[in-house]
């Protein structure tokens, strides 16, 4: 009985030791990460903190990982291995569990009111209660792109879309607009109030407002280019499993994409990250040039790396290489970029940052940033294709360095820096606007000189037109209030049910012609492979031919055309002829093609026939 007893208190001792360590760990843990969060992110919301919750951590900076393990993992490991050492060594001290216990209370204790302390200081609190509450607000506003009619001009301009990482109007002087004593960002000063920035008469820096869902850069940039928050539901959500990214929003990528524009992603980080390889490639067919691409083409050297991957020098360097090739070709492009040096916390000082404010890194870096921007814009201004080019300089989001903005006045309103250079069209009120990010949407494609048919798109206005904003009209804390809710219209166009094709075709005129294409079986005795091509959708204006393009090698090196012929039915018929091949046997491979009144030419569909 009593060795039972001694066998009962060991156990419950090893037990408790191991729990008290582990308590101790996690306490520990949760102390140090919610203060290296809150040091890092100044103006951490919960909407931006559930979203990098639930997306994967891919692409994430290498650097901000290491700065977290070395702050707040390894002093847990150390202290739970100290708290283990003192139990040990004294295991049988008669007041050994009176310790045990007060170090489990203890720990408990710390750590509920570490996560209250974060749990107000995110406002989760107001979050969790919004999240469960519905609002008609956005299901009321939201214009959807496939009920708008977009008229193109006859010669489609090109765009460049320069996403600033942090970049605000608070950066500037107070004569400017700004908020600090001394002008960090001249250059970007300069260019704003030299083109549009929807200032008005009032020379001062004007921006957009970062509003809930569009506070951190996935955030933004979905925000700008789709005219809607990034407001997700965790039990919703499928960022973790990378599946789709809101298939059913119609964006400016799309519109562009069915326009026939060649679409650029270039990044100097790892595209993956939050989730924006997979947003620009369903949305836009965005040709993906990331720090991945820049490493295995052999634009950086082997294992090259700083930073977020590498620096915005590279960047415009490679930027200007790619509007090279771009130009020469017959299409009309978007080239879309996204800084990354102004990062959070203090950036990343490059080779050729200026130390024009001493020890103040964050200063150096966006002032670095300010310059190559503008150097970038003169180069683009000195090429043969600027004429028909439109650039957006726009900033991703406000910062959230932790302390560089804490002395800034309380009533100032931090916006995102915004200018248009090189638009088609004019603002045609000369009196400043409030405006938020959303309203970027509408207004880059206005500068393009697409009409838009009522002068909105998402919850954005186009602010070259007359149109109020939803903040102009609603008032800036009505609409905050409401997007932080919840919305079943936002719960439509994240679901994964309805496709985004199903969309389109409301307005069939922003999806490619498509068709049914059919080879029937070879007929041996006259040598012919029949096709037939039926229900050609989509197509804009009447038919004029539908033609074959065949081939038998993987080269496309005996690539043969046949015209097809319609029948009574409204199909399409025409015949392989297979002497042309020499009657090979095997695999042929058939594209079909169709050409409108309008010349213009489609791949409809295609197949493959088999002759034997």
């Amino acid at each position: 009985m009593r060795k039972n007893g001694v066998f009962l208190k060991k156990a419950i001792c090893i037990i408790g030791t191991v729990l008290t360590v582990l308590l101790v760990a996690l306490s520990t843990i949760i102390c140090f990460s919610v203060k290296w969060m809150f040091d890092a992110w100044s103006n951490l919301t919960m909407d931006e903190l559930v979203y990098h919750l639930t997306a994967p951590l891919e692409g994430t900076n290498t650097g901000m990982i290491k700065e977290y393990l070395n702050i707040c993992v390894v002093p847990a490991i150390l202290i739970a291995l100290f708290i283990l050492i003192l139990f040990i060594a004294y295991r049988k001290q008669k007041k050994y569990f009176v310790v045990m216990g007060v170090g489990i209370i203890l720990s408990l204790s710390i750590s509920a009111f570490l996560v209250y302390k974060a749990w107000n200081e995110l406002g989760a609190g107001d979050y969790v209660k919004d999240r469960g509450t519905y609002s008609t607000f956005i299901d009321e506003n939201y214009i959807d792109p496939a009920d708008v009619e977009l008229s193109f001009p006859g010669q489609k301009r090109n765009l460049i879309y320069i996403f600033l990482e942090s970049m605000e109007t608070t950066y500037s002087d107070k004569k400017n607009g700004g908020a600090f004593e001394e002008n960090i960002i001249p250059e970007l000063t300069r260019l704003a109030g030299e083109n549009e920035d929807f200032s008005g008469e009032n020379k001062k820096l004007n921006g957009g407002i970062a509003m809930p869902g569009s506070t951190w850069t996935m955030g933004a940039m979905f925000a700008q280019t789709s005219g809607i928050p990034l407001n997700i539901s965790i039990s919703t959500n499928e960022m973790d499993t990378q599946d789709a990214f809101f298939s059913n929003t119609i964006t400016l990528g799309d519109i562009l994409e069915q326009a026939g524009y060649t679409q650029t992603l270039l990044v100097g980080s790892d595209a993956t990250f939050g989730g924006r390889r997979l947003y620009f490639t369903e949305h836009g067919n965005y040709e993906i040039i990331d720090y991945n691409y820049a490493l295995e083409s052999g634009m950086l050297p082997e294992n090259y790396g700083v930073w977020w991957g590498y620096e915005d020098q590279k960047l415009f360097k490679f930027a200007k290489e790619k509007l090279k090739n771009l130009a020469d070709q017959n299409t009309p492009f978007n080239l879309t970029m996204l800084t990354v040096d102004t990062h959070s916390e203090n950036g990343y000082l490059c080779d050729i940052c200026p130390d024009n404010f001493g020890n103040d890194q964050y200063a150096n870096v966006l002032a670095c940033s300010s310059r190559q921007v503008n150097e970038f814009v003169k180069w683009v201004k000195q090429q043969d294709f600027f004429d028909n080019t439109t650039i957006v300089v726009i900033g991703d989001h406000p910062t959230m360095d932790s302390d560089f903005c804490e002395n800034i006045e309380s009533d100032y309103v931090r916006r995102v820096y915004t200018t248009y250079i090189n638009s088609s069209v004019e603002a045609e009120i000369n009196s400043a606007r409030f405006y938020t990010t959303f309203d970027d949407f509408p207004t880059t494609l206005a500068s393009l000189g697409i009409e838009i048919e009522g002068n909105r798109l998402g919850l954005g206005a186009n602010l070259f037109s007359g149109t109020q904003t939803l903040i102009e009209r609603f008032g800036i804390e009505k609409v905050r209030s409401e997007l932080n809710k919840k919305s079943k219209l936002m719960e439509d166009l994240a679901d994964l049910d309805l496709n985004k094709e199903e969309l389109l075709l409301r307005e069939g005129k922003l999806l490619e012609p498509t068709a049914n294409v059919q080879a029937d079986a070879y007929q041996y005795e006259v040598g012919i492979l029949p096709v037939t091509v039926s229900d050609i959708n989509n197509l804009q204006g009447s038919v004029e031919k539908v033609m074959l393009g065949v081939w038998t090698q993987e080269d496309q090196s005996d690539l043969q055309w046949f015209q097809m012929q319609v029948g009574e039915d409204g199909n399409y018929y025409g015949n392989v002829s297979v002497p042309e091949f020499n009657y090979k046997e095997g695999e042929y491979f058939i594209n079909a093609y169709v050409t409108n009144k309008a010349g213009e030419q489609y791949l409809i569909g295609n197949t493959t026939g088999i002759v034997n």
